[in-house]
């Protein structure tokens, strides 16, 4: 089996801390690496759509919303787990894009509605099927029995660190 630069660090820390169990890096450190490269690689084909991977995730998320595709930014910021200042900026880029727009909400005055417009939409559609485009391409790496497996290992990982307790910090 080939071996990465993964398997350098841990055998590194192997070396350097002989009571040291770096096992968990080969796996977190391959997810993190992972997440990155395809990240940078989806980030790029977004640009041809003038976004980045911000901006597709608020039109990603009102277009699966369903018709009429449209929420309120407290439901978006919560869905993106953004702050609501994080939000309004990229609102405002998508607004001036004329990707989105937004509205008064006719149930509360107060409160505003997004909603995708039709060149967002397309956007949206198109963009999304070059992203997975991109995954697809990595994924074939595997068989797809393997690609299922690896999702349900991954799933289970997830649900773990969601519910793990965070380790206290130990800087003095």
């Amino acid at each position: 089996m080939a071996t990465d630069e993964v398997d350098a660090i841990v055998e590194q820390w192997r070396r350097e801390r002989a009571g040291m169990r770096p096992e968990p890096m080969a796996v977190f450190g391959r997810i993190y690496r992972l997440a990155r490269l395809v990240g940078d690689r989806q980030e790029k084909v977004y640009a041809g759509w003038g976004i980045g991977r911000g901006e597709f995730d608020v039109l990603a998320a009102l277009r699966r919303s369903g018709a009429p595709y449209t929420l309120a930014p407290k439901a978006l910021t919560a869905t993106l787990m953004l702050t609501s200042g994080g939000m309004t900026g990229r609102l405002d880029r998508l607004e001036r894009a004329g990707l989105v727009r937004r509205a008064p909400d006719p149930a509360d005055r107060r409160a505003l509605r997004v909603s995708l417009t039709d060149v967002g939409r397309r956007v949206v559609e198109e963009s999304a099927e070059a992203g997975l485009e991109v995954q697809r391409r990595i994924l074939d790496a595997l068989p797809a029995a393997d690609q299922d497996k690896l999702a349900d290992l991954l799933r289970t990982l997830l649900a773990a660190a969601e519910t793990a307790e965070p380790v206290a910090d130990g800087a003095q």
